[in-house]
C-alpha cells in the first residue's frame, strides 16, 4: 500500500527537532532509520501529518569515550555500533546482539535509538543495553534528563520519552574485559528471536564474579534476570555448576503465547540459553585479545 499522504520536515538541530514537535503535536511523528516506522506507514496503521526525520541531526550521530562511560548518538546505525571497535571492546554484548540484527540492508539503514525509542519486546539490542546498566538521555522542551535502562523501558512500544521529547544518546558503563555473549533461538533466518538472552560476566581466579543477564521476549518489555545475576556470582563457569542457575532465568518473566511457541515453550527456551550463554560468555576471549 501506499501511505497517507504527509508533510515532511528535516530539521539539522536537536532544538529545530524539538520546535516542530511542539508545533504539530499529535499530527507529528518522529522517523530515524525508518525500519519500523515505514511499513507501519504503508499498512496505513498510523497516518501522521506530519513526519520529522532526524536523519540531518549530526549531533546525534557517533560513539565516543566519556570517562568510564561509552557514549552512542541515538542515530548511529546498527552497522555502525557492530563495527565499532570501541563498543566491541567496551560492551561486547551489545555489539554481539547488533550483529544478529535483520539483515545487511537494515543494518546499515536502522538505528540503535530507533530501535530501543521503538520498543518491540522482540528486538535484539534491548536485553543487551538493559543488562549493561544503560542510561539513556532524553531532550525536551525543558532541557536533557537522563533516565536508566530499567526505568526507560515501560511495556510493549511504550517508553519514558514524551510526546514532545527525543532520546538524544545512550550512555552505557564500560565493561572492559568481560566476556558475552548473545543466544537467539529463531526458526528462519533474520526472524526476530522467539527469544533471547544476553549475558556479560566477569572471572576472577576461574570464578564468575560479576554477571549481567537480559532477556528478550519474556514479557511485554525486556527484563533482567537479576536472579540469575546474583546465583552466579561465585560459581565455577562449568556444565554443572550451572545446571540449576538457569531455571532461575524465568522468575519474574510473563512470555507471550503465539504461533512461534506457547508461554511454556519460551519458559524453557530461556532457561536452556541463559545456561549457553552464560557458559559461551565466561569462555570467550577478552575483546582484542589474540
Amino acid at each position: 500500500m501506499i501511505p497517507a499522504a504527509f508533510d515532511y520536515l528535516s530539521p539539522s538541530t536537536v532544538q529545530e527537532a524539538l520546535s516542530a514537535l511542539s508545533e504539530h503535536g499529535d499530527e507529528a511523528k518522529l522517523i530515524a532509520g525508518g525500519q519500523s516506522l515505514l511499513p507501519v506507514l504503508r499498512m496505513r496503521l498510523n497516518a501522521p501529518g506530519v513526519v520529522i526525520d532526524l536523519g540531518g541531526i549530526d549531533s546525534l550521530r557517533g560513539i565516543s569515550e566519556e570517562g568510564d562511560d561509552l557514549v552512542i548518538g541515538a542515530m548511529t546505525t546498527h552497522h555502525e555500533v557492530r563495527t565499532s571497535d570501541l563498543v566491541r571492546r567496551h560492551a561486547t554484548v551489545l555489539a554481539k546482539a547488533t550483529d544478529e540484527v535483520a539483515d545487511a540492508q537494515i543494518r546499515h539503514r536502522g538505528t540503535l535509538g530507533g530501535a530501543l525509542a521503538h520498543a518491540d519486546p522482540a528486538g535484539d539490542q534491548g536485553g543487551a543495553v538493559l543488562s549493561l546498566g544503560a542510561r539513556l538521555t532524553v531532550a525536551g522542551p525543558g532541557g536533557e534528563r537522563t533516565v536508566p535502562a530499567d526505568e526507560f523501558f515501560l511495556g510493549l512500544f511504550e517508553t519514558a520519552v514524551g510526546e514532545d521529547e527525543i532520546l538524544t544518546s545512550i550512555r552505557i558503563p564500560k565493561h572492559t574485559g568481560w566476556g558475552a555473549h548473545y543466544a537467539k533461538f529463531v526458526r528462519i533466518a533474520h526472524q526476530w528471536p522467539i527469544v533471547a538472552v544476553a549475558a556479560s560476566v566477569r572471572l576472577e581466579d576461574g570464578a564468575i564474579a560479576a554477571a549481567r543477564v537480559g532477556l528478550t521476549n519474556m514479557g511485554s518489555t525486556y527484563l533482567r534476570a537479576g536472579a540469575v545475576e546474583q546465583a552466579l556470582v561465585g560459581r565455577r563457569p562449568t556444565e554443572e555448576e550451572l545446571s540449576d542457575v538457569a531455571t532461575l532465568a524465568v522468575e519474574g518473566t510473563d512470555p507471550p503465547s503465539d504461533l512461534n511457541g506457547d508461554a511454556d515453550y519460551r519458559r524453557h527456551l530461556a532457561g536452556v540459553l541463559t545456561r549457553r550463554a552464560v557458559l559461551a560468555a565466561a569462555a570467550a576471549p577478552e575483546p582484542g585479545a589474540g
